[in-house]
């Protein structure tokens, strides 16, 4: 069902295609009304009474919810099948994100049976928006060659928990239901692109690329005092999970508070919010928006712009920034190209 181009390794020490190096123009979709809704809605966090959260966006093609078909995956494993990728729910992967890993060995495309092959595919429609969905499969393709090269295994408890996770160059991805009741998205998350290893300053055909213009956008908006407190006059932080540890209401934050910005610049970063949230599904765009809420709102986020994060040539749009609170890091790295580093959760210690 996937193809099996031969991998060879141009990032991180890890099997990505190599064969794969041309550019794709980047397609921007008109926005589905669900998400324009659900987005406008969801950042209005001052104003507005809290949601009522959703159920699960339903997989396009199956009609079922993406945990429905975590669980069907489960049942369709052989013996064989449950002893390689059927983890218990306490070991460590489970909760781990990194920018290329692979959380078992076996890849989707020579493991899993071509019905299984299918169900994976439905699960990540399932949390996934219609435009996101293409957006990850196309990162894919250029990543690792599609999807047919990541991994993906389970994990439970032997009673109610479920979780299924995927991994591979530039990509972790969840679905677990809810178990993780703390945690959004099921932990912590990660997302990334690169059309070449070291893309060109305008990154043509990265799918996320949009999202630095936007935050980009914010910065020129800043007078000269809040440039300078948005202005991080260190390096970018490091490139791990280290990175997106959750700091609680005592943390340090570095970059201006948006509880600092004017109205209109305030709108601006909902808008960044709302590019950040798109490609996931509704009901978890929702349940992330109900926590920023719950910790405070947009006015306990910072905002920050590194001054290694205008590269390469100066050209006014930031590679590298974060958009950080208690509860709540998004920290978005895009040179040489794009790496982002996701955790929220309704406390600190996810």
């Amino acid at each position: 069902m996937f193809d099996h181009p031969k991998l060879i390794c141009p990032d991180c020490g890890e099997a990505v295609d190599a064969t794969n190096q041309s550019r794709h123009p980047l397609h921007e979709m008109p926005r589905r009304e669900f998400l324009q809704k659900a987005g406008k809605a969801a950042v209005a966090v001052a104003v507005t009474p809290l949601l009522n959260i959703a159920s699960p966006l339903v997989a396009r093609e199956t009609g079922e919810t993406a945990e429905t078909m975590v669980k069907r995956l489960r049942d369709t494993l052989t013996e064989a099948q449950k002893k390689a990728v059927l983890l218990p729910w306490n070991d460590p992967r489970r909760l781990r994100v990194d920018n290329n890993w692979s959380v078992v060995p076996q890849r989707l495309g020579e493991f899993y049976s071509r019905e299984q092959q299918t169900i994976i595919q439905e699960i990540l429609k399932g949390v996934t928006s219609e435009e996101g969905y293409e957006k990850i499969l196309r990162a894919m393709q250029d990543d690792m060659g599609g999807l047919g090269n990541y991994s993906a295994c389970l994990f439970s408890d032997g009673d109610e928990k479920l979780a299924f996770i995927l991994t591979g160059r530039h990509q972790t991805i969840r679905a677990d239901g809810g178990a993780e009741k703390n945690a959004m998205f099921g932990g912590p998350i990660f997302y990334g692109h690169a059309v070449t290893f070291n893309e060109r300053p305008d990154h043509p055909g990265n799918v996320w690329w949009h999202q630095a213009r936007l935050a980009s956008k914010v910065f020129h908006t800043l007078d000269g005092k809040q440039q300078k407190l948005a202005l991080v006059l260190r390096d970018s932080p490091a490139d791990n999970p280290a990175t997106i540890r959750l700091q609680g209401e005592n943390g340090k934050f570095a970059g201006i508070p948006v509880s600092e910005l004017s109205r209109d610049q305030k709108t601006l970063v909902e808008e960044v919010m709302r590019s950040l949230l798109e490609p996931y599904r509704q009901s978890d765009v929702e349940r992330v928006m109900v926590t920023v809420r719950a910790n405070g709102g947009l006015d306990k986020l910072h905002l920050s712009f590194y001054q290694d994060g205008d590269l390469p040539d100066k050209d006014g749009i930031w590679d590298r920034w974060k958009l950080e609170g208690p509860s709540f890091v998004w920290y978005f790295r895009g040179s040489p190209h794009v790496h982002a580093w996701i955790n929220i959760a309704n406390g600190a210690n996810i």
